[in-house]
């Protein structure tokens, strides 16, 4: 299926020179972050569009970059919700590590923010699965008596290529869990990120538990 080409987030931003411009995309991406951190929203475009729209804005002007809006958003985390924040990030990367080992047949990575560790209340556990068919999760978590929701992610890769790809969510201990499935083929490219356009950082069951006794001090 053909999608539209779509900007990197590098690029998505306008690059007004004027000081007040400025100031206006800084303020965006500083209410963008708050309403991130304390209002759940996890898309970054829904964010910067409730934001400009506060400010009496027009979407399609001054919107900072998704990274600017990450960078305000891990100060914001570590200003309002610094000692809460690292329980949340080691609860959060556990209950991965868990996943990813019930999941290991099928060569789990971790991506996301519980990778970076930027994570808010909304944060969702979200990993990449590589199998013949996407039919084999679904049929593993039944096996496991475990309830799901079978929907599908878009994701951006090199040369503004975007591709839908199956996905299955659950919870686990009130944390949602997202599994996007790709075949051998297509787990050899890493997406891009919707933070830095760059590819996506991920991460096997031993780098995050080095990630966890890191931080542990161990």
């Amino acid at each position: 299926m053909a999608y539209k080409p779509r900007s990197s987030p590098a690029r998505q931003r306008a690059k007004p020179s004027t000081p007040a411009a400025d100031e206006l995309r800084r303020q965006i991406a500083t209410d963008a972050a708050r309403i991130m951190a304390e209002e759940g929203v996890r898309d970054f475009q829904s964010a910067k569009r409730k934001a400009a729209a506060r400010l009496g804005l027009p979407e399609t002007r001054h919107l900072p970059g998704n990274d600017e809006v990450d960078s305000a958003l891990q100060e914001h985390l570590r200003l309002f919700h610094g000692g809460r924040l690292t329980q949340s990030v080691r609860r959060l990367r556990e209950l991965a590590a868990e996943a990813m080992r019930f999941l290991a047949k099928f060569d789990p990575r971790l991506v996301g923010p519980v990778l970076s560790g930027t994570v808010t209340s909304a944060s969702a556990i979200e990993l990449h699965l590589t199998a013949d068919t996407p039919e084999e999760i679904g049929f593993w978590l039944q096996e496991h008596s475990i309830p799901y929701e079978l929907t599908d992610r878009r994701l951006r890769f090199g040369g503004d290529r975007q591709e839908t790809f199956p996905a299955y969510r659950f919870t686990a201990d009130d944390v949602p869990v997202e599994l996007c499935v790709f075949d051998r083929l297509e787990a050899r490219e890493a997406p891009l990120s919707p933070v830095d356009g760059k590819p996506m950082k991920r991460a096997n069951l031993r780098e995050v538990e080095n990630l966890m006794s890191e931080a542990a001090g161990t």
